[in-house]
């Protein structure tokens, strides 16, 4: 059964005629505005509900991507800049000579290949859609350097100016995308070096089950230095800036202007260890849930699909929700506002959702250099000389520096050793074409069907996702998708000799990578579990080791089986569900156990009595995520690892949990004994710290007590007091963990909110108006505006707004409406 779709406004003869602008049935509280944008076709309209998402009505595709850059500059001008600014390497610039080092190691990531390809790996029309939107920024950035528009206050602090933008830039830029796996290569490398292979087995899990880690022959470990991804880090990290000296302060309070001292902070009193570790920290806080459900399973008889990626959370949000109309082009969704188009969401005919698929698509190549020429090293039977390209960086109130990039044939050169004669570089997906992070979601915008989507899902190239599917006609579906390399002789687990011994043996086919049409459970999720299918050969493929646990997908999986007939309001309470299967596990083995300890013996009444749902006034959630995921596992290595403890810290708590539900003799003569005591005393060590935070009164403890949200971007150090105030969202407390579908991860030091889901999207495939949404804090970066922090109460509080798709609809939530005609 086809499914009616919502009618829309017709708009073939928009240009003719400002008629249609006049919307049916309008919101009284209405403000309209009449702007001009030189660059636009014909007249258009954006129109602005009250939630701060942004529906542009224009009379033709160009000028909806037009009108989507212009959009978006009006609303997050700042935030783009900055991404272009630091993803191309132009911090310095704007910002000055701290930024130098920062600029260089993001220049090494940049995309050099051949454009005609880059651009001909896009959907037919993308050159056209991205040329379209960078029009749109420019002409948005013009009216800000006339003053016809404000400049936002982030430039007035750091006494700069927004830039101009080019079409490839937006495709040159790869660092800003997802891809693994190096940083955990290194990891491993340094952990095998202090204590062997099975050490590592507490740092990080290996799936598919059975897979036997070995050392690559000819790599040493322990010739990989803890450094060795200093630039890479440097690259991928966020722009931050250093709080100025008083009197500094003193003349950003009175001028709110930027005489201030920037700096680019690479921490140097952290040592390289402690970047990694926290690099790899960073990452583990990356995730997503998704799902799609069969009309057999709903109640409306309709497709559901639902969608929340988790990334780090912040002020402004990652992404932005924006809905794009123009005759042929019907979509709306969540995308990165400094792209075209939209990652996730809908157009007319299919809706479609992300989550990472974790394809290994990173390696770090060990080469020997020469000892005459440290710009050669070893390939095969020879020598090979490093390209070495030099530029030059423009500096803010300051010379020009000159610098060099080195690249071997794998590609950019992250350190040289001279001394000890060793280069290190980094193969990566970034240096292919077609590799530009989620824009492969242009084959997305217009596909109509099954046919459509897998094409576009077999196209995609990075970051690696699931990407769910769900049409009008009724069908879901499900594909991994992204760019895998073929290793033949290894699997890309550890670092591996330059010297030609190990290379990509080219690209997996599209059809390697498994899909699902229509399963017969009648809904499929992920959630970045290992999701391979059996029988998958993943032993001949190499698509992957590392996965993330499968607490929050066993959760979901259990909550859509749950009901035979599902709604809307069923997928957001499974997005803000808390319950953690992960706890479950853990606290089963406590079970057996007690104490003579009153307060130990507290917590293990507490815990074993627990129903695992980490809600806010939960005592026992408290206990459980401090103790499992700050003191157990610490232990556990210690115990288990002693000469790696350094290296592992907390280790990773699926595999510790595992360890301990099978220990084996690396803990003494009598492991469960030792089990017990592992238990025991890390368990008293969290109840310490709980004393020390909440008090000595056990039941006054709540995990919302610890586990808050404040959001205040990196920017706001260089604001007087009331301007940093100003600039702040939160805090409020949460509920859940990183191992919940409401994805909350915290930062161990004092359990923070710093990531999860900023956007939540539950589409009624068919019935599009129906669909909701969910974007904090809120849709604009502008301090002082209602919409940089009306969603944030929601959010925690886990509520929804409306994601309205016919014009109808859209006028009726409206609260801006901005008519744009061509001109000056």
């Amino acid at each position: 059964m086809k499914y009616p779709k919502l009618k829309h406004v017709s708009w073939a003869a928009f240009a003719l005629t400002l008629a249609l602008r006049a919307p049916a049935a309008t919101s009284t509280a209405v403000q309209e505005h009449n702007w001009r944008a030189a660059g636009l076709n014909a007249p258009a309209d954006i129109v602005i509900d009250h939630w701060g998402i942004a529906h542009i009505f224009a009379a033709n595709i160009h000028d909806a991507f037009f009108l989507q850059g212009y959009n978006a500059a009006r609303d997050r001008l700042w935030q783009i800049d900055l991404w272009r600014k630091r993803g191309l390497g132009l911090l310095a610039k704007s910002l000055g000579a701290a930024y130098v080092d920062q600029d260089r190691a993001a220049r090494l990531f940049l995309y050099r290949g051949d454009m005609d390809k880059e651009w001909a790996a896009y959907a037919p029309d993308s050159r056209q859609w991205v040329t379209a939107f960078v029009e749109g920024v420019n002409a948005y950035v013009a009216q800000v350097r006339s003053g016809d528009r404000p400049l936002p206050i982030e430039f007035k602090l750091t006494d700069s100016r927004p830039d101009t933008w080019r079409a490839e830039d937006v495709l040159r830029i790869r660092s800003h995308a997802l891809v693994s796996n190096v940083a955990s290569e290194v990891a491993r490398a340094r952990v095998v070096c202090a204590g062997g292979l099975k050490a590592d087995q507490l740092r990080r899990k290996i799936e598919p089950l059975g897979h036997k880690v070995t050392v690559p022959p000819g790599l040493n470990p322990c010739d990989v230095p803890a450094d060795v991804l200093k630039d890479y880090l440097l690259a991928t990290k966020q722009v931050e800036f250093a709080a100025p000296a008083a009197t500094t302060q003193h003349a950003a309070t009175t001028r709110l202007a930027a005489t201030t001292q920037l700096a680019a902070t690479t921490q140097p009193d952290i040592s390289a260890e402690r970047q990694l570790a926290a690099a790899l920290d960073a990452r583990s806080m990356e995730g997503s849930n998704n799902w799609t459900i069969a009309p057999s399973r709903t109640e409306t008889g309709r497709p559901i699909l639902a969608n929340d990626p988790h990334r780090q959370l912040g002020v402004p949000s990652l992404r932005y929700i924006v809905g794009l109309n123009a005759p042929g082009l019907d979509i709306i969704g969540a995308g990165e506002p400094a792209l075209p188009g939209i990652s996730l969401g809908h157009n007319d005919d299919i809706a479609f959702g992300i989550t990472i698929f974790s394809i290994d698509q990173e390696d770090l190549y060990v080469y020997e250099l020469n000892k005459n020429d440290s710009d050669s090293y070893r390939y095969r039977s020879g020598w090979e000389k490093m390209q070495v390209v030099r530029q030059s960086i423009e500096v803010k109130d300051g010379a020009a520096r000159e610098v060099e990039l080195r690249f071997t044939r794998h590609g950019p050169v992250l350190k040289v050793d001279a001394a000890a004669h060793r280069a290190f570089a980094m193969r990566t997906m970034w240096n292919e074409s077609g590799l530009a992070g989620y824009f492969g979601s242009s084959r997305l915008l217009m596909a109509k069907n099954w046919d459509d989507f897998k094409a576009a899902a077999g196209a995609w190239g990075a970051p690696p996702l699931n990407i769910v599917y769900a049409d009008v006609q009724g069908n879901i579906g499900w594909a991994a998708s992204g760019r895998s390399p073929e290793r033949k002789n290894w699997d890309g687990l550890m670092p591996v000799p330059g010297d030609g011994r190990y290379e990509w043996a080219g690209f997996h086919g599209k059809d390697v990578l498994p899909s699902k049409f229509n399963p017969v459970e009648g809904f499929f999720a992920t959630a970045n579990e290992m999701n391979l299918p059996a029988g998958f050969p993943n032993e001949q493929n190499k698509i992957s080791f590392e996965w993330t646990d499968r607490s929050r997908i066993d959760r979901i999986n259990e909550l859509l089986a749950a009901k035979a007939k599902t709604t809307l309001a069923d997928s957001m309470a499974i997005q803000t569900d808390v319950v953690s299967t992960q706890s479950r596990r853990a606290v089963a083995l406590l079970a057996s156990l007690s104490s003579h300890d009153a307060a130990t013996a507290q917590a293990l009444g507490l815990l074993k009595a627990w129903n695992h749902e980490e809600s806010t006034g939960s005592a026992a959630a408290a206990i459980y995520e401090v103790w499992a995921t700050k003191y157990l596992g610490k232990a556990t290595v210690a115990k288990a690892a002693p000469q790696a403890a350094r290296l592992i810290e907390n280790g990773h708590l699926q595999a510790v949990i595992e360890y301990l539900e099978h220990p084996d003799s690396a803990l003494g003569a009598d492991p469960a004994a030792a089990r017990d005591a592992i238990l025991l005393d890390s368990l008293q060590s969290a109840l310490a710290e709980l004393n020390q935070r909440l008090g000595a009164d056990m039941t006054t403890w709540a995990w919302g007590r610890l586990h808050r949200a404040t959001f205040e971007p990196a920017v706001a150090v260089l604001g007087n007091p009331e301007l940093r105030a100003q600039m702040s969202v939160g805090p409020l407390q949460t509920p859940g963990s990183g191992s919940t579908p409401r994805a909350q991860a915290y930062r161990a030091s004092d359990f923070s909110v710093v990531g999860g889901a900023s956007v939540r999207l539950v589409m009624d495939v068919g019935a599009w108006d129906n669909s909701v949404a969910m974007n904090t804090p809120g849709q604009s970066d502008d301090p002082m505006s209602a919409h940089y922090r009306d969603l944030f109460p929601m959010w925690a509080d886990g509520s929804y707004v409306p994601l309205r798709f016919s014009r109808a609809a859209v006028d009726r939530d409206a609260e801006d409406l901005i008519h744009l005609s061509p001109g000056r």
